[in-house]
């Protein structure tokens, strides 16, 4: 008996080694599917209720994503003339930088001599071997890359979401068929429509607090003074979707445009300590008060998700970080077997023991 456990489990971890590995060589393939499943997720109970005011689901699914793809072309047709001098200008700001910041730069770069001096006296062969440096990609050029590639993804999945939600209940009725007994079928819908709820709850809300965020920055940047405060506000909503890294991320290069724009280090250290000062206002009381402790997920599984996504699948990866991991503790609250898995994932198993 003893023996048949072990060897499942051994079936289970190479199952799952072989899930994990199919995700990463085939991310041109999932990662549509991942992102269409998502959004129709997230759209569809709004799908549902107009469905009830008699409206069909292709009509209120077409309007929808095209309502969304027209929020979307209208967002980079308002952005793309600052987005591009913002892009102009960072060689400009690059060079000012480090005019600005000599005295720090020349320690570093002496003490880096020093280090490749050391180097060479100990091979004692420096000057007789060749050495080939391979070019890497600029991190802007890989990052217009990355988000070109991401985007592509996105229209893809836009267009599986379209077809998704315009299906309606079929998939969910396909779904209740495949269980045999009246119980089992009320089970499955019932945790069905509530992972559809908790997602679309999550992401909507996200997506406000985000665009509030935003506001908020790019208001704050415009009193300040800091050069491309629209920019800035937009940036902000797209970074939050990145837990931990994206803060980071923003403040530091708020930091950098204050340092060029503004001859006071006192006064162009106000800006990033401003966006930082929003930002943890957002994740530390607003995003708790608004998704409520129900959808609170436990900081160590977020870090760790974010992480082993981000590696994965890069920066499309660690977008979907947090969106996946909310979708596997909802399903991980209605499978009895990975309870105790939900409950690492949240927050209220902790919370209930302080109680206690």
């Amino acid at each position: 008996m003893d023996e048949q456990k072990i060897t499942n489990r051994l079936l289970a971890a190479i199952l799952l080694l072989m899930i994990f590995a199919t995700i990463f060589f085939a991310k041109d393939v999932v990662l549509p599917v991942v992102i269409g499943v998502l959004v129709s997720l997230t759209l569809g109970p709004i799908v549902r209720k107009l469905g009830r005011l008699g409206v069909p689901a292709v009509v209120s699914s077409a309007i929808l994503i095209v309502g969304f793809c027209g929020i979307i072309g209208t967002g980079v047709a308002l952005l793309g003339g600052s987005a591009s001098n913002w892009f102009d200008d960072i060689p400009r700001i690059e060079a000012e930088m480090r005019q600005k910041l000599r005295g720090l730069t020349d320690s570093v770069e002496k003490v880096q001599e020093a280090a490749e001096q050391v180097e060479e006296i100990a091979s004692g062969e420096a000057d007789n071997v060749q050495t080939v440096v391979l070019q890497q990609p600029g991190l802007i050029t890989a990052a217009v890359s990355n988000l070109a590639s991401f985007v592509t993804s996105s229209v893809v999945g836009l267009i599986l979401a379209l077809f998704l939600l315009s299906s309606g209940n079929l998939f969910y009725e396909k779904l209740i068929e495949a269980f045999p007994n009246l119980s089992g079928k009320k089970a499955a819908l019932k945790a069905v429509y509530e992972i559809e709820r908790s997602i679309s709850h999550y992401l909507l809300a996200i997506t406000l607090i985000n665009a509030g965020l935003g506001l908020a920055v790019g208001l704050a940047m415009f009193a300040i003074g800091v050069p491309y405060a629209f920019v800035w506000g937009v940036a902000a909503l797209f970074l939050n979707y990145l837990p931990f890294i994206g803060g980071v991320i923003g403040t530091l290069g708020v930091a950098a445009f204050s340092i060029v724009s503004f001859d006071s280090l006192s006064y162009a250290a106000l800006a990033p300590i401003t966006y930082l000062l929003l930002t943890s206002i957002e994740a530390q009381f607003v995003t708790p008060y608004l998704l409520g402790k129900r959808l609170q997920l436990n900081i160590v599984a977020v870090f760790i998700t974010v992480i082993f996504w981000g590696w994965l699948w890069g920066i499309p990866g660690a977008l979907m970080a947090v969106p996946i991991l909310v979708l596997v503790k909802v399903v991980c609250d209605h499978v009895a077997v990975l309870g105790t898995f939900g409950n690492f994932l949240g927050t209220r198993l902790v919370e209930n023991r302080v109680q206690d």
